[in-house]
């Protein structure tokens, strides 16, 4: 085999740390994006102003039992704003990673007086509550 031309290595061995470190990054940002829903639970109670868990039960806001895999705008007995029922979204964990951190940018004109959670962290741990309060 012949060796390496005068560099090669070292180009190797920089592109060889470089794929490591982004592993490490990619690895340990999944890890934060699935979040504490018990830390989430505790930013829930922020939305439990406007919003249910309890099916059937709506307040300012929609009733957010079962959230996850509903397509938006759909609950019958809740009045949506006609920006959100032609949004044809469908709550996953990620299109909610978006709605909340900024819901006039995720779908403008909708009626949500919300100005967002800036912080990715515990938009992460809200998330991974509502999962676990969706099951």
């Amino acid at each position: 085999m012949p060796s390496p031309a005068r560099g090669e290595g070292a180009a190797t061995g920089a592109l060889a740390w470089l794929l490591c470190a982004l592993a490490l990054t990619c690895s340990a940002s999944l890890a934060h994006a699935q979040g504490d829903a018990a830390r989430g639970e505790k930013y829930f109670v922020d939305c439990a102003s406007c919003h249910s868990l309890t099916a059937g039960e709506n307040g300012v806001g929609p009733s957010l039992a079962g959230v996850i895999g509903r397509k938006a705008g759909t609950l019958d007995d809740y009045r949506y704003s006609p920006a959100l029922k032609r949004s044809n979204i469908v709550w996953s964990p990620q299109t909610l990673e978006t709605f909340i951190a900024d819901p006039q940018k995720a779908v403008p004109a909708n009626r949500m007086p919300y100005a967002g959670m800036t912080n990715a962290g515990e938009r992460a741990d809200l998330i991974a509550y509502l999962q676990k309060m969706s099951k």
